[in-house]
């Protein structure tokens, strides 16, 4: 299993529009085959810092709903990049599926 973790702030005046933004991006990636779970919280000392992180069960099926974020989310709405304070902490990790047990039901 692979799990994506971003770390993101919004440019000031659009933070609750890229907060909507993320959260429609994780609803669409729950719907879609490979996606185990994906969520995303703030920081909370409200300081416009943002958690988003799915779990996929293969690199493939992360290729593959990445694209479908991409054209048909960001095709539609021009994506979130435009809204970001500063460029994104993407990182992406390899977790065996039994370190997840439990957790992701």
């Amino acid at each position: 299993m692979l799990i994506e973790t971003i770390v993101c702030s919004a440019r000031e005046g659009v933070e609750a529009r890229m907060l909507r933004m993320l959260k429609t991006r994780q609803e669409f990636k729950r719907r879609q085959e490979g996606c185990v779970a994906a969520w995303l919280g703030s920081a909370p000392d409200n300081s416009n810092l943002v958690l988003v992180q799915t779990v996929f069960d293969s690199a493939s099926s992360w290729k593959s709903i990445s694209e479908r974020v991409q054209t048909s989310l960001d095709a539609e709405d021009g994506g979130i990049e435009t809204l970001l304070l500063g460029p994104p902490l993407v990182g992406m990790f390899q977790v065996d599926p039994k370190d997840l047990d439990g957790l992701l039901k």
